[in-house]
């Protein structure tokens, strides 16, 4: 959903980065003092007793685990369509994963976007599943609702408690309020309809903002009508919604400039290459102290580009050993990146780490071919008024 603050990593998972913000500290206390008053309660035990603090532990756990599921959705659903993802971060108001670039197209965003929610559904479904079987229908129900006098154990009355915040959070999370996952299937799909991304955005950030307008009209009745907690947590909930939102649609305003531009558009045709066959001699001596940049584009014997060299890397080869070391043998791989098709729309290289890594981008045809080159400079070019 959101995300800010200082963190702290907790641990790593295919080069994701998994923190968690001071912030996810005070709810993790919240969730365990108030679900250890509820279970004592539920369970008719003494205050001094272990078993609701431990259920309370393990429920905020669990929740927590939920949230952590429904980034990962989000996560592996974009690496199959090629968004980095550098870290997954936990703080007071959810999760958020952070990705290296916005989605190439509405198909590429509805499934990005959707991928969470579907994780949490799957969620609760399987809890609810265990939670009817292990206790019956009517009382897992009761439990589900919060009742005290629930007729259940204190591991189904966790069962239930985490189906019902895994409810909740499907249900919040598919408002369609931007940039929230509701919100940003909304885009995907108002993008497929227009055919805009700019357009496409403006209109769920707009339904961002009257839903943030709502939450926080909401959240400020529910204080003054005694629920303080609830009604501020919304409020605010409201305010970065409405923030957010408001965000989006000026960065649009800027990135609509870009709209209906490819990247061939702008490209330099006329990029210098280095054959991979070529030994790292030859691209010291040929490309490198000639036209003193720090990385070339590399391609093979039928223009395909296959990846970039790095000056650093070719000078790390021992001397001796550079006539007969191919410059193939010490690439970038392509797999990696460092290139984009022509086709492309050019607003998809913004926030590209590639593109700010090495201050260009390779760019290719639809057979692979290297067939030109996009810097910074263009791009920034191609987003001045007029």
């Amino acid at each position: 959903m959101f995300g800010g603050g200082n963190t702290i990593t907790l641990f790593r998972v295919r080069g994701i980065t998994v923190a968690v913000d001071w912030s996810w500290f005070l709810v993790l206390f919240l969730v365990i003092f108030w679900l250890s008053d509820f279970y004592g309660t539920l369970l008719d035990k003494p205050a001094s007793s272990m078993e609701p603090y431990l259920l309370a532990v393990a429920s905020a756990v669990g929740f927590f685990g939920s949230i952590l599921l429904h980034e990962f959705g989000h996560a592996f659903v974009a690496l199959r369509n090629g968004i980095g993802i550098s870290t997954i971060r936990l703080w007071i108001f959810g999760g958020v994963a952070q990705m290296d670039r916005e989605a190439d197209g509405p198909g590429t965003e509805f499934k990005v976007a959707i991928a969470g929610p579907v994780v949490t559904a799957l969620i609760a479904a399987l809890l609810v599943a265990i939670g009817v079987v292990a206790s019956g229908a009517n009382a897992f129900s009761d439990a589900v609702q919060l009742q005290v006098g629930a007729d259940t154990t204190g591991v189904m009355a966790m069962v239930a408690w985490l189906a019902a915040i895994n409810l909740i959070v499907l249900v919040f999370n598919l408002l369609p309020a931007f940039p929230m996952d509701g919100g940003r299937v909304v885009r995907a799909i108002a993008w497929r309809i227009t055919g805009k991304r700019s357009s496409a955005t403006r209109f769920a950030a707009g339904l961002g903002r009257i839903f943030g307008y709502l939450f926080i009209a909401l959240g400020l009745l529910w204080a003054v009508q005694g629920a303080v907690f609830s009604g501020v947590w919304l409020a605010l909930i409201g305010f970065l919604i409405n923030g957010s939102a408001r965000a989006a649609t000026v960065e649009t305003t800027v990135t609509s400039r870009l709209e209906g531009i490819v990247v061939g558009d702008v490209m330099d045709e006329s990029p210098v290459a280095i054959p991979t066959h070529s030994s790292i001699h030859q691209a010291l001596e040929e490309y490198f102290l000639r036209y003193q940049w720090s990385w070339f584009p590399v391609t093979d014997d039928q223009g395909r580009f296959s990846g970039v060299i790095i000056r650093d890397e070719a000078e790390s080869v021992a001397e001796v050993e550079r006539a007969g070391t191919t410059v193939g043998e010490h690439l970038e791989s392509s797999s990696g990146g460092f290139h984009i098709r022509e086709d492309a729309p050019l607003e998809s290289l913004l926030g590209n780490p590639d593109m700010r890594k090495f201050g260009a981008m390779m760019v290719t045809d639809k057979a692979g071919r290297l067939s030109g080159v996009v810097t910074i400079e263009q791009l920034g070019r191609a987003l001045k008024p007029g």
